[in-house]
């Protein structure tokens, strides 16, 4: 209604009267708010939600608005859906609208065909300067090979910008630090629905690594040299600057840890590279409580010395006290200059563990030389093992002296969750009886594990263990180098250790497990979150620990929950095992800690 000074009588100045008339011009103003909705037809959701972003009027959904607005911002509709739907490819969309009214709700009704998308009829896509015959330059024709979308695909400007970014992220990581994109065009032929992309990319010249600086941290430049995993003068490479990020970082010894070329200071195409650190708390105390279905209630200790000296040694002391399970241990570290993280470590640790299946007390002495061998840690040393222990009620005790090697390497795209990843652990061990050793026995192990995103909510994870014995005397062997399944990490729907062969035990009902000399057990399990941190599982184990050829299949299978949690991944499983003799029933699992 149309807002005018009135004049009142009982209003004894200009004041109060210009006052009255803004209130009432107010009021009106109120009284004529409406309110609006927006609904969107004839698209999938995803495009629903696109257009309802794009559509101004629909922010107006939740707030009041003039009716000269709603007008206004109705009128704005087609325009803003046609421009919503182009980064999608479609060029030619039908569209009608109506605005109905009830009272003071105003219902905007669009009804939009997008038609078909606009279709690659060409891609000129060209990298000059690219060396044709260089095995790094793999990850550039990878990202090239995968651009998108390509010709004959509707075209997707968002999924066109990514591609983008990733040949020139694949350059910039193999060195090319300054590629230039001199011509990208998107050509969009309305009356044919067609699209033609032309990209061209100089690389320029190929820069290689200068000398590395470290600044801020608590050793000296040569020590810091030894996790540098490239020489002067190879060519620049992101991966290795990731690489030598994640050496940093594994060390321990610095909170902050940042590797960087040094664009400003390169000459003649060789590049510095510039890490700032600063020092990690020099010794740290760590305690708490834990629970694990194996091992029971328990707590756990330690103290570490993240760096002794100038030289980098390493101290740590850790001790259990669990139900199942106690350990004192020690280790001492020394890394030694090179490029391959080479360390010699000693150790000494005594072990009492009490299961359902065996009891033991046993005391190690260790003694091994580590280092990075074609990208995977091998470790080579001598252990020297002596106690006592209880299988099956069968009362033994040993003593043996062996070399142990072993080989392990882990990948993931994300260490604490990854969705595209692996690990893989071969070891080897053998003792030759008289020479400090009770038996003789050679023995290997291999132990893998593989994850898979499936679409954007699932994963898939596989994971096999296998084993193998040669053994002179099998009763001198302590439950720790027998092959038992079952278990957290092992066949689950059975307790630790209750699967292997068995032997009649005087006043008990059924056999005893006493352990095998192999060992085959794979697994199959599939998760789905249902939300960033909660998602459930469902598994199937099968294998079996056995001596010989007395192979055994057993089953276990179940559902589990998942809980990306502040401390890591916990797991809680509820297996049960399928058509067994000696297991029913359901168990319980539960594990925290890393997938790989």
């Amino acid at each position: 209604m149309p807002c005018s000074f009135l004049r009142a009588a009982v209003l004894p100045t200009q004041t109060s009267r210009k006052l009255l008339a803004l209130l009432l011009c107010l009021a009106a103003s109120s009284a004529s708010a409406a309110r609006v909705n927006v609904t969107v037809e004839g698209v999938s959701p995803e495009l629903q939600t696109v257009i309802l972003g794009a559509v101004e009027l629909h922010q107006y959904a939740s707030r009041e608005v003039s009716r000269a607005q709603v007008q206004r911002l109705y009128r704005r509709a087609e325009r803003q859906v046609r421009s919503a739907l182009e980064p999608y490819g479609y060029y030619n969309p039908t569209f009608t609208s109506k605005l109905d009214q009830d009272g003071e709700t105003y219902t905007a009704r669009l009804q939009v065909d997008a038609g078909p998308a606009v279709t690659i009829i060409r891609l000129d896509l060209e990298i000059e300067g690219l060396p044709t015959d260089d095995h790094a330059m793999r990850s550039v024709r990878a990202a090239r090979s995968a651009f998108a979308p390509g010709q004959g695909q509707p075209l997707d400007h968002a999924l066109y910008e990514r591609s983008k970014a990733a040949i020139h992220a694949a350059l910039i990581g193999v060195g090319f630090l300054d590629a230039k994109l001199e011509t990208h065009r998107v050509e969009v032929e309305r009356a044919s629905n067609s699209a033609h992309i032309t990209l061209l990319w100089k690389a320029g010249h190929r820069h290689r690594f200068a000398e590395t600086g470290f600044e801020g941290g608590q050793f000296p430049s040569a020590f810091m040299q030894r996790f540098i995993p490239w020489n002067v003068g190879d060519y620049y490479s992101q991966y290795k600057l990731l690489e030598l990020q994640q050496r940093l970082v594994d060390t321990g010894y610095f909170s902050i840890s940042q590797v960087q070329p040094d664009i400003e200071h390169a000459a003649d195409d060789n590049v510095p590279i510039a890490v700032m650190l600063a020092p990690a708390k020099r010794t740290v105390y760590t305690g708490g409580l834990f629970v694990g279905t194996d091992t029971g209630f328990g707590l756990r200790g330690g103290v570490e010395r993240r760096w002794v000296n100038k030289r980098g040694h390493k101290l740590r002391f850790e001790s259990i006290v669990a139900q199942r399970l106690k350990t004192l241990s020690s280790l001492y570290q020394i890394p030694l200059p090179g490029q391959d993280n080479h360390s010699f470590n000693f150790g000494v640790t005594y072990r009492d563990e009490n299961t359902d299946t065996s009891e033991s007390q046993t005391f190690r002495l260790a003694a091994n030389d580590s280092r990075t061998w074609h990208g995977w840690t091998r470790t080579f040393g001598l252990q020297f093992l002596t106690g006592d222990f209880t299988v099956a009620q069968q009362k033994g005790n040993t003593t043996l002296l062996y070399p142990e090697i072993s080989l392990s390497k882990k990948h993931a795209d994300d260490f604490n969750f990854p969705r595209k990843g692996w690990s893989m652990t071969l070891v080897g061990r053998a003792a030759q009886e008289g020479v400090l050793a009770d038996t003789s026995f050679a023995q290997i192990g291999a132990d893998a594990k593989w994850i898979h995103g499936l679409g954007e909510h699932g994963r898939f994870i596989a994971r096999g263990s296998a084993g193998i014995t040669q053994v002179g005397g099998f009763d001198k062997l302590p439950p720790e180098l027998r092959f038992f399944a079952g278990g957290d990490r092992s066949i689950r729907g059975y307790s630790f250790q209750s699967v292997g062969p068995r032997i009649a035990v005087e006043g008990e009902a059924t056999p005893q497990v006493i352990g095998g000399e192999r060992l085959l057990v794979g697994s199959a399990e599939y998760e789905h979150y249902f939300s960033p941190k909660w998602g459930a599982a469902a598994f199937v184990d099968a294998g079996d620990a056995f001596s010989g050829k007395d192979f055994d299949l057993k089953i276990g299978a179940g559902l589990g929950l998942r809980w990306r949690s502040p401390v890591g991944m916990v797991r809680v499983d509820l297996g049960t095992p399928i058509s067994d003799t000696f297991a029913s029933g359901v168990e319980l699992h539960i594990i925290i800690g890393p997938d790989l």
